[in-house]
């Protein structure tokens, strides 16, 4: 109201000086045309005119843009209109019409209007354990499964990893984030919660048997081969690479051999 007020007493000050120089401008005019006063003087009373006038403009412009937000001249919203610096679509709007807002300056960050993302950008963040960690690298291809698309299947690449680990339930944990590849037939939606397979290593048609069939002693492990009916024999083997269900075999079965399956027994708790 205080800016009001002093905008609208500059206004009329301007009017009136205003109307005061126009005055003098048509008085001196006459003058200069009857050659009774020398060009020099003239003007003198033409430019203080010219100021009035510019000064009137001004102070009009000055009170339009406290009541609405606009000038006449320019016929857009100037300080009342806050532009986002990329294309894309609103998150939230944190605020309400007729909250107070502030910009942002050296001594406050300013109140957040609203939060806009490039959704053609979607980025993953998650977290590795410490074990984990020294074994992924920045470049490595992901595969991202989103909990809310079932079936389905999204590339990324790992972009970051992050130097330093924070604790989390007791474990160190490195945050790290991946570029996601999207599909056109599908909208991934910000926020969405979203695990990644890391393929640490890959070996295709080679000899693999259900790691649960696996006796593991001295560093050693064995499974029993049927030699004969109902006769089972216990063979060293060679292991390789393991997913935690099936794993490699290298050596001492064959594609062949008829494996042992163990028998797990439950007893009824009642």
């Amino acid at each position: 109201m205080i800016s009001l007020n002093n905008a609208e007493s500059r206004l009329q000050r301007a009017k009136i000086s205003y109307d005061n120089s126009l005055l003098d401008y048509e008085r001196q005019s006459k003058l200069f045309d009857e050659k009774i006063i020398p060009i020099a003087e003239f003007q003198k009373v033409q430019l203080a005119h010219s100021n009035a006038k510019q000064e009137l403009d001004a102070a009009e412009d000055n009170l339009q843009l406290i009541k609405e937000g606009v000038t006449k001249k320019s016929g857009q919203t100037t300080n009342t209109l806050i532009r986002s610096t990329i294309d894309g679509m609103v998150l939230d709007v944190p605020i309400k019409e007729g909250n107070s807002v502030i910009e942002s300056n050296t001594f406050n960050a300013g109140t957040t209007i609203a939060n806009i993302a490039d959704m053609g950008e979607m980025i993953f963040e998650g977290k590795v354990d410490e074990t984990e960690v020294g074994k992924i690298h920045e470049g490595m291809n992901l595969s991202l499964s989103i909990g809310a698309i079932d079936k389905q299947k999204f590339d990324s690449k790992l972009e970051y990893i992050s130097p330093k680990g924070k604790e989390d339930n007791g474990a160190i944990k490195f945050e790290i984030k991946a570029k996601v590849k999207l599909k056109e037939d599908f909208f991934i939606r910000s926020g969405y919660s979203a695990t990644v397979d890391i393929v640490l290593e890959r070996i295709d048609s080679v000899l693999a048997i259900k790691e649960s069939l696996i006796e593991f002693r001295n560093d050693s492990a064995f499974v029993e081969v049927e030699t004969a009916p109902e006769i089972f024999k216990e063979k060293y083997v060679t292991l390789g690479l393991s997913d935690g269900i099936n794993i490699q075999v290298l050596s001492g079965v064959t594609i062949d051999d008829k494996i042992k399956q163990k028998i797990v027994e439950t007893k009824n708790p009642f």
